[in-house]
């Protein structure tokens, strides 16, 4: 049986399936925490929300990568790439708690694109310290 899981095409896959439900699992969660929903604003073409929404997908899969190069069991990878995403998500609520003049998810919900922009660059760039940092 371990010569199954040992197979490059039975891990990918593996891999593939775990992070894509995490994906959605996480995105659930920022959809809690966001004042926003963010496929009703992305479907009316609220170009901030899919910026936002976009560098949060990019920063998860980013942690989820270094999280499958860094470690071989695949409940190891979630592990880490669950504490990188919940790095992430502090990281979300510390840039909500620098920028007291406006509030971030009102600005993006009504379509500031720089906003949406920076949170953007926020999810992105941070998940490339948090994903060198785990494990």
């Amino acid at each position: 049986m371990s010569a199954f899981w040992e197979n490059d095409l039975v891990r990918t896959a593996a891999n593939f399936s775990v992070v894509v439900l995490c994906l959605v699992l996480f995105l659930a969660i920022f959809e809690l925490v966001t004042k926003y929903k963010n496929m009703e604003e992305i479907k009316k073409g609220n170009f901030a929300v899919a910026m936002a929404t976009g560098g949060k997908i990019l920063g998860i899969a980013n942690i989820f990568r270094y999280s499958i190069s860094d470690h071989d069991s695949l409940l190891t990878m979630i592990g880490w790439g669950a504490a990188g995403f919940v790095l992430l998500l502090f990281a979300y609520f510390i840039f909500e708690f620098l920028t007291p003049s406006f509030n971030i998810d009102e600005e993006i919900r009504n379509g500031n694109r720089a906003v949406g922009f920076i949170s953007f660059v926020i999810s992105v760039g941070l998940s490339f310290i948090i994903g060198a940092s785990i494990g």
